[in-house]
């Protein structure tokens, strides 16, 4: 039976010095962005979270390991979001949590499912006031027209 690699991305609580990349490069293979804020990986394990939990293990003493997250969602589309809470935060998730007849990880991934889903609402909100104040003083033709021809000038975008 052959075991998966998955790819993990690791963000740093700060950049690196060469000399910890180089250090911690000697552990596993690592790949750095271009201010050493965030690596990637990869590990062989049987499962995402296997594979995180192998890799904060191989790490934590010898980073600023802030999150590490699967670099490619799941089949159900989820990426895996791995964080060591310090010892009070956990402690007070882990009281939350049972108030509410959860676990820590269902709690904290409704927490951030919530979170996300208010961040949403509230940049729909925030953009629907936008394009009201923008029709209130142009005609809906000429507003579609500028956000076109704007989306034409952003890098990457293709030219006609």
């Amino acid at each position: 039976m052959t075991v998966p690699h998955h790819a993990l991305e690791i963000t740093l609580t700060r950049p690196l010095t060469p000399a910890e990349l180089h250090q911690a490069a000697r552990a596993l293979p690592l790949a750095a962005n271009n201010d050493a804020t965030r690596l990637m990986t990869l590990v062989r394990a049987k499962t995402s979270r296997r594979a995180a939990h192998r890799l904060r293990q191989r790490l934590a003493t010898r980073l600023p390991v802030d999150v590490i997250t699967t670099h490619y969602p799941d089949a159900d589309g989820q990426v895996l979001f791995n964080v060591a809470f310090p010892p009070a935060l956990h402690a007070t998730i882990r009281h939350a949590a049972d108030r509410l007849g959860q676990s820590p990880e269902l709690f904290v991934k409704l927490a951030i499912h919530r979170a996300l889903a208010q961040h949403a609402s509230d940049e729909a909100d925030r953009l629907d006031q936008a394009v009201r104040q923008l029709l209130a003083r142009t005609t809906p033709a000429h507003l579609l027209s500028a956000v076109g021809y704007a989306l034409t000038q952003l890098p990457g975008a293709p030219q006609s």
